[in-house]
């Protein structure tokens, strides 16, 4: 099997698992609701067939018995309940696990859950039993099962399929067998398009199949059987016998009418042959009921929705392409050279002065900045999918912690960087489970504050400028600035006389083995996790900032930029060295002069509009010799929480910067993010402002 479509069969295997987590998930909370149960018995279907397909067997084994249960309940032969659902939620993972190890092997642990699944098949009852009051928010979750056996429908099938099926691995003969599966089955296999042997193509598909099926399950039973393969074939089914001809009639259409309606023969020439009849229009007009302009525009318009639906269809194969990350990596890192070449021609052109290439330097500057956008907006992805995951480890906490959680999501529509994205999973995942232990408390304290027993977690996100504003907030006990300012003193992390803002208390939280948990749990009490988002942010060129009320809950924000691989920067200068900042952070940029530093007696403060700010000398904490400029300039930024200014040189202007990699001889350096390279082909180091905050604070 070509190592390509095994690897495309776990790409859309684990997109299809994703979904299914959150079909179920939904199912629990509406355990009637059909489409819902459809959806996660399609989901079975397709991974079970597409696994059979490209050799991953103990897949196809494995999710057997849990398409059986959920084909059961589709039938409403068995009730949604809680335990099922848990135990499907198991399967994924288990599936999940075989799919990624490719030749996993079915362990202790998935045989257990498949004979838990199989003594629910066998334990089926006649009746769907009520469910318990209180297990689901759906008040009437049992079907009632339907009354004697359902009738046997006959269907004609038919199905072709395109010529490069077998490219794609797949084997008819595997659906053709899963269709004897259903009932009394006939198959017949049209060879009349194979062409000769100079003229075959030795991997192309030519044979079709009509299949009679007597069955009695419904249609959409055998639109399963090629749900994996509806794009790459022409399938026709249609009922033909619906089971109510009386007792012992024989009688059925004659062989004229079935080769018509097969399409072998056409009307017409069945009508020439019989010498009988007429065409229906021909009739219509004979017979002066209709004239032949209604007729001609009835049949204008079945061309013209014929060629609609036609089109339509193309597009919806042909819209979208799956295009492996790594491409696009490299796409982005030749859109970043391009850039840097854009750099060097615009200096070259001021430098020299000619009109005709300044002209073209600023056209290929304006073709370049359209070309980093468009590249920008391939690899961006909406972050709902991210949000939908954690919908489990709510479910999973809130039975672990014994706690009601609600997850609500809003702007699951915005967009961000692939590899943002990517980064953002673990740190959201140690901010939802510290807002569910730590923030919500217990059902019982919380009606005993008037609140409702069930707590809420809201995950948000929306644009803001070059950034997105991601916010986790609950509605639970708020944090308790006092208790984290005392343990902060035991920990001697801060001094009793420390004078700090609530918002410069709750930044403590983040501090690495810093936790308020009386006792150490499965989720917490350890000292680890939020450390691990503060420094996962902050490689992210992100911020954090939290906002806490008592008995209202906690909002924690973090503002992270659009893409990692190209960002707007501020380019500064330091005698002969260049510097970029994150653009994103900065607020501003002021003089300092002579007489300010004088006034302000030796101390690195500086006041701004009224407002005391402190800064950091760069020429002095990088070493830099020589003399001071007589105005230097304070560029000033936002840095947890606070206000703090950074003095240059000189600041240059904004500058569009490729982040390019740094050496690991330079992995001490913390204060260093990465690197540019500028027009005159000089590189320019890219500061992390909030870690050259704590570095100059460690160096002072």
């Amino acid at each position: 099997m070509n190592d390509n479509y095994r690897q495309a069969f776990q790409e859309e295997a684990t997109e299809l698992l994703a979904e299914l987590e959150t079909a179920l998930l939904a199912l629990e909370q509406n355990p009637g609701d059909a489409e819902l149960i459809g959806r996660v018995f399609r989901a079975m279907h397709t991974i079970k067939g597409s696994g059979a397909m490209f050799g991953f067997d103990a897949v196809a084994a494995f999710t057997h018995d849990v398409e059986t249960a959920y084909d059961l309940i589709r039938n409403g032969k068995m009730a949604v309940t809680q335990a099922i659902i848990g135990l499907t939620l198991k399967a994924c993972d288990e599936i999940k696990r075989l799919i990624c190890e490719e030749a996993g092997a079915l362990t202790p642990e998935s045989l257990a859950l498949s004979q838990a699944f199989r003594q629910l098949i066998e334990t089926c009852p006649k009746e769907i039993p009520k469910v318990q009051a209180g297990l689901f928010d759906a008040a009437e979750a049992a079907v009632p099962s339907p009354a004697g056996a359902a009738p046997e429908i006959t269907y004609r099938i038919r199905f072709k399929p395109e010529p490069g099926l077998f490219a794609t691995g797949t084997n008819p003969i595997l659906l053709l067998n899963e269709l004897r599966e259903l009932g009394k089955c006939s198959v017949f296999a049209n060879t009349e398009d194979i062409p000769f042997i100079e003229e075959m193509e030795p991997e192309g598909c030519y044979t079709s199949w009509d299949v009679v099926l007597t069955t009695d399950r419904d249609i959409n039973a055998i639109r399963d059987v090629f749900i994996f393969v509806e794009d790459q074939c022409e399938l026709a089914i249609e009922i033909i016998d619906d089971g109510s001809a009386p007792d012992g009639s024989a009688e059925y259409k004659k062989l004229g009418e079935i080769l018509v309606e097969r399409g072998v023969l056409e009307p017409l020439e069945l009508q020439q042959m019989l010498g009988c009849q007429k065409r229906i229009g021909t009739l219509l007009m004979d017979s002066g009921k209709v004239s032949a302009e209604h007729v001609q525009a009835a049949l204008m318009e079945q061309e013209h929705i014929r060629d609609i639906r036609q089109k339509r269809q193309a597009a919806e194969v042909c819209g979208s392409i799956r295009v492996p990350a790594e491409k696009l990596d490299e796409m982005v890192n030749m859109v970043g050279e391009l850039v840097t070449v854009q750099s060097r021609l615009n200096q070259l052109s001021n430098r020299m002065g000619d009109l005709v290439l300044i002209q073209v330097a600023e056209e290929f500057e304006r073709l370049t900045s359209g070309l980093r956008e468009s590249t920008m907006s391939i690899r961006m992805l909406p972050i709902g999918a991210t949000f939908n995951r954690f919908q489990r480890l709510v479910r999973d906490l809130s039975l672990e912690l014994g706690k009601e959680i609600v997850l609500k999501t809003e702007g699951e529509e915005t967009e961000l960087d692939k590899t943002v994205i990517e980064k953002l999973n673990d740190p959201l995942v140690h901010l939802i489970r510290n807002s569910i232990d730590h923030g919500i408390e217990k059902p019982e304290v919380r009606r005993a504050k008037g609140k409702s027993e069930a707590g809420t977690v809201l995950l948000s996100a929306e644009h803001s400028g070059a950034n997105v504003l991601i916010r986790i907030s609950d509605d639970g006990a708020g944090l308790d600035a006092a208790a984290i300012r005392e343990k902060a003193v035991e920990k001697g992390l801060i001094q009793p006389e420390a004078a700090l803002s609530d918002s410069e208390i709750y930044q403590l939280i983040f501090l690495p083995g810093f936790s308020t948990a009386k006792t150490v749990t499965n989720v917490s009490g350890r000292g680890v996790g939020m450390d691990v988002v503060k420094k996962g942010i902050e490689s992210l060129q992100g911020t954090i900032d939290i906002t806490s009320e008592a008995d209202r809950g906690t909002t924690i924000t973090l503002k992270l930029p659009l893409t990692m691989a190209i960002i707007d920067g501020l380019l500064v200068r330091i005698e002969d060295t260049h510097y970029i900042m994150p653009l994103a952070a900065i607020e501003e940029c002021v003089e300092l002069t002579r007489k300010d530093v004088e006034e302000a007696h030796g101390k690195h403060i500086a006041s701004i509009r009224g407002e005391i700010v402190p800064y950091i000398h760069l020429r002095q904490l990088f070493g830099h010799l020589g003399e001071c400029p007589d105005i230097e300039q304070i560029v000033t930024a936002r840095i947890d929480g606070g206000r703090i200014g950074f003095v240059v040189d000189q600041v240059i202007g904004q500058h569009q910067t490729v982040i390019k990699s740094i050496s690991r001889m330079y992995n001490h350096i913390e204060y260093v993010s990465g690197a540019t390279i500028l027009g005159d082909g000089s590189v320019a180091l890219i500061l992390d402002l909030p870690k050259l905050v704590r570095h100059a604070e460690v160096k002072q």
